[in-house]
């Protein structure tokens, strides 16, 4: 017998992390404590960019803008999950699942060309310090967020177009704790060649581009930085781009973890899991990477917490 084909099916199943139920209040505490952070900490650090007038640089402009992606990134997977644990159900609309998918590429590649946008940034303080505020103007900072979300919105509208195209069997389970667009794909029964092509077309311009970019401009700053004469002139060169370089790090690994282990023809948990590190942890971590031994950013918000 033939599977019966729908092209709107009403619902998927988040199989989640663990199907193990005793294990359910840990994974509802241990997410509702790293979201909190999450939120917590990147909403202090647009607070103190606001406050500090001292902060008003493109370098803080670009942090407070990757703040609030980060927010809105953890926000479009991990409430759902934590209502699902609450509620004791696997089940999302197959509207919500869509809806969730279009915001998880935005604040994804957005997130991605943000770390991009700021490379650059770090490129041109240290390889033409004399020249900083006249080429990271505001008209080219607006102009690179502009572009940055119009790239991202663009990308997920034709994407999440194009999965309105399959159709899906009976087979709607999906191993993993929200709506990936890899995910979906697998679990359709109709011609995916356009999806699969979109997908590595788009993996290549929003992945490994940026990715090149960031490289080069790293490469430029290490010879730039080896050419300063003095250890101290060296280290505070270092000292400037090293909050990003974390950032980058973290954010580009535990990517590259997902890309890895979601690749395969029969996906288990393991995607899951490395997801957690590219949808919680990294997000969460980027507040105390660019504060902890960021005097500008203590100061302000010492003076946040004072006000």
């Amino acid at each position: 017998m033939e599977p019966k084909n729908q092209t709107v099916i009403s619902k998927f199943i988040l199989l989640g992390l663990s199907e193990d139920m005793d294990l359910q209040p840990f994974l509802f505490g241990l997410f509702l404590y790293m979201y909190l952070v999450c939120v917590i900490g990147n909403l202090l650090i647009i607070l103190a960019v606001i406050s500090d007038s001292h902060l008003h640089t493109p370098m803080y402009f670009f942090l407070s803008n990757l703040s609030f992606t980060d927010i809105c990134f953890t926000s479009t997977t991990i409430p759902k999950m934590l209502v699902n644990i609450q509620i004791q159900s696997k089940v999302i609309t197959y509207e919500e699942c869509l809806t969730q998918m279009y915001f998880f590429m935005i604040f994804a590649g957005l997130e991605n060309l943000l770390l991009t946008v700021m490379a650059y940034d770090r490129f041109v303080v240290i390889c033409y310090p004399l020249h900083y505020m006249a080429i990271m103007n505001p008209g080219l900072c607006g102009l690179l967020l502009m572009l940055s979300w119009l790239i991202c919105l663009i990308y997920s509208l034709l994407q999440s177009l194009m999965v309105l195209r399959v159709s899906f069997c009976r087979e709607t389970e999906i191993p993993h704790f929200f709506c990936e667009l890899t995910q979906i794909i697998k679990l359709s029964c109709s011609d995916t060649l356009l999806n699969d092509i979109m997908l590595y077309f788009v993996t290549g311009l929003l992945g490994v581009i940026p990715l090149i970019g960031i490289l080069f401009s790293y490469s430029r700053i290490i010879s730039s930085i080896m050419g300063i004469s003095s250890a101290g002139g060296k280290y505070k060169a270092f000292s400037t781009c090293g909050s990003h370089l974390s950032v980058v790090s973290l954010f580009y690994g535990a990517g590259l973890g997902v890309y890895f282990t979601s690749g395969t023809a029969h996906p288990s948990r393991k995607g899951s899991i490395a997801s957690v590190f590219y949808t919680v942890v990294t997000p969460m971590l980027n507040p105390f990477i660019y504060s902890l031994r960021n005097k500008d950013i203590k100061g302000a918000l010492r003076k946040l917490f004072s006000i």
